[in-house]
Formats: structure tokens, C-alpha cells, sequence
């Protein structure tokens, strides 16, 4: 599947995986190895997925590297509705049975912010079928305790709560707790219609309560396979200081702190996060930079390459930020870099010399 059709909201085919007598909807995008099994956070929806184009974008770059496998857990998406609230290892057989419908052995996992937990506990499980463990945004406990101060507190779960319906039908969603924090409208639309159709206000509201329980403390010292734990430092959902415990108490884990406090990987910085996975899951990023080439086409990141590339084809500045989901400040700002590199003036140099530069 090209970008534009995912862009455009058609999406790969949705099957269906059985984990007891719950169905889990899933998709496979790309092709592997390697294998990345997307464990997503608080609801999905697989086929909508697609109509949002900054997470669009994020899953399609997934795919680029290798073969992504992503599903909606039990009560969300277009996965079976929850009769009863699942015990922990119930919702962990949802990732074996996604697994092996697809036939994957082994395959690395990406947990974003609650499916961080859930991968920590399949890894524990299923050691042998985990290659590494790659967790975003994510914790070990949800709610804080003594000795674990870095949850949220049961008094701003119970005021969530009651004013869930509100946050629900709008996209507010956690930051109605945190009222200082002004959205941005258009992201807070797509992400008002992507909760609605993730879950109902009943489902979520069950998951939420099912959330709070979670504490996989105990299974941190079990793991042992390769674990990179990213975390942004200003995340306003899940404060960093849950990244840093489980880097501490996973053995042999990097850490990687990165810039940024939307808790959603696919807003603000998505690059950064998506860069982290590839060279975990790859080994290498797809364009690494070489640091003795600090001058010509090699010098340029990937995100810079991708903008002289438009650019050469003769897009404007605010056409490549259309197309790129970035706002034209950033555009102008990688530009300016890649002309530095280059030894190029301008636009109009770099498109005369384009051939020249090797571009």
C-alpha cells in the first residue's frame, strides 16, 4: 500500500484472529522480516485509523521497515465487545492469537502508553517470541502507590471519570483534567472521532477503571529481551518519570528521553519516535547519517532528503507542508539545513543543480 492511498483513507484488509471466543481485528501492512506487532494504548480502531493523515502517515512508515501487525484489543475497534472485565493474561492471549493467525514466531513488540504493560507481560510469558521490546509512552503501574509516585493519582482518575461523557464526545479526553492546556482544534477533532469510534463511553469508561488496575512491577525483573523505552519529556498523560523506572528495572534497557509532551506518537515529533523504532527494529536507519560526510546529499537527514526531493519537483513551501502534515515554519527550517549542506543559496540553485548534487 503506496502513501497516498493510505493518505486518502483506504487502508489494508481487516481479518480476524480468535483468542478463546473473543474475535480480534487486525491488519498486516508491509512485508517482513523484520516483524513489528503494534500493540496500541487506550482504544484503536484499525480501519480508521487511516482516515486520520498523522497517524496514517505513523503506520505507513511502520510498514516501510517491515511487516507491521496491528489489532485492536478486545472492547475497542472493530474487535469483539468486553461480556465481562478480562484478567490480565486474557488480554495478553490477544497478542498470541494476532501472532499466530498471522504465523509470526518471533516478532519485536511496540507497546504505546498501556500496551507498553501488556508487551512487558507477553514478553514475560512468551520470552521466546519476543526479538525486542520497543515501549512509547508507557508505565509499569497506572495509578500511584507508595513507592510509586510517577501514576496518576486515584483523585484525578475520579475526577476523569466524572466528567468522562464531556471528554469523550469532544476529544478533550485527559486534558480535561489539565484545563491550562489549550488544544489544537484540528488535531482535537480527528481525535474526538477516532475515540468515538474506538469505544463507546461505556466500553471506555470499563477500560478505564481495567487500566487502573495494572501494575506489572513484579514482571520487570523477568524480562530479558533487548528493551528501548521512549518517552517524551513533557508528556502531560504519562509523566516520564514511568519511562525512567522501567529503563531502571528492565535489565540491559536504553532509554531515550525525547523532546516533546503530546502523549500520541504520531503528533508533534513523530519522526523522532519513528526513527527510534526503525533503528531498533532494523538495526539502522534506512538513510543513517554518516558523521564524516558533513557536507553533500549523504550529509541530509531523512526528513531533509524527503523535502529536497519536493522541492526539486517543484512544490512550494506550503505544498510540502500540505503534504507532509508539518507546518511551514518546520519546512523552511529543513531547507535552510539542507541548503547549508549542500552548498546551495537557494531553491532555485538547488533545483538547477539538482543532477549535479546527485539529487
Amino acid at each position: 500500500m503506496n502513501l497516498t492511498a493510505s493518505l486518502a483513507g483506504v487502508g489494508p484488509v481487516t481479518r480476524y484472529a480468535r483468542s478463546g471466543q473473543v474475535h480480534v481485528a487486525y491488519q498486516v501492512v508491509g512485508s517482513g522480516p523484520p516483524d513489528l506487532v503494534l500493540v496500541p494504548g487506550f482504544v484503536s480502531h484499525v480501519e480508521a485509523a487511516w482516515d486520520w493523515p498523522y497517524l496514517a502517515r505513523f503506520l505507513h512508515r511502520l510498514g516501510s521497515f517491515g511487516r507491521l501487525v496491528l489489532f485492536d484489543k478486545r472492547g475497542t475497534g472493530l474487535s469483539d465487545p468486553m461480556r465481562y472485565p478480562p484478567t490480565l493474561p486474557e488480554r495478553v492471549d490477544d497478542i498470541r492469537a494476532v501472532m499466530d493467525a498471522v504465523g509470526l514466531e518471533r516478532a519485536h513488540l511496540f507497546g504505546v502508553s498501556e500496551g507498553g504493560a501488556l508487551s512487558i507481560a507477553f514478553a514475560a510469558r512468551y520470552p521466546s517470541r519476543v526479538e525486542s521490546l520497543i515501549l512509547y509512552g508507557s508505565y509499569p503501574r497506572k495509578v500511584a502507590t507508595v513507592g510509586y509516585p510517577w501514576g496518576v493519582s486515584r483523585q484525578t482518575v475520579a475526577r476523569f471519570l466524572d466528567r468522562f461523557d464531556e471528554a469523550w464526545a469532544s476529544g478533550a479526553w485527559w486534558d480535561i483534567v489539565n484545563p491550562d492546556l489549550p488544544p489544537d482544534p484540528d488535531t482535537q477533532r480527528w481525535w474526538a472521532r477516532y475515540l468515538r469510534v474506538g469505544a463507546s463511553p461505556s466500553m471506555a469508561r470499563d477500560l478505564m477503571l481495567m487500566n487502573a488496575q495494572i501494575d506489572v512491577r513484579d514482571l520487570l525483573p523477568e524480562i530479558r529481551s533487548p528493551a528501548l523505552v521512549l518517552h517524551r519529556r513533557d508528556d502531560r498523560w504519562v509523566e516520564v518519570g514511568n519511562g525512567r523506572y522501567l529503563a531502571e528495572h528492565i535489565a540491559g534497557a536504553k532509554f531515550v528521553e525525547l523532546a516533546g509532551a503530546d502523549h500520541r506518537p504520531w503528533v508533534e515529533d513523530a519522526d523522532a519516535v519513528l526513527d527510534q523504532v526503525q533503528a531498533a527494529v532494523c538495526g539502522t536507519l534506512r538513510r543513517p547519517r554518516h558523521a564524516s560526510s558533513s557536507l553533500g546529499v549523504r550529509a541530509l537527514s531523512r526528513r531533509e532528503h524527503e523535502i529536497v526531493l519536493l522541492a526539486v519537483a517543484g512544490q512550494s513551501t506550503p505544498d510540502i507542508a500540505r503534504h507532509l502534515f508539518l507546518s511551514e515554519r518546520t519546512i523552511e527550517t529543513h531547507l535552510r539545513n539542507a541548503y547549508t549542506k549542500l552548498d546551495v543559496s537557494s531553491k532555485l540553485e538547488l533545483i538547477r543543480r539538482a543532477s549535479q548534487l546527485g539529487i
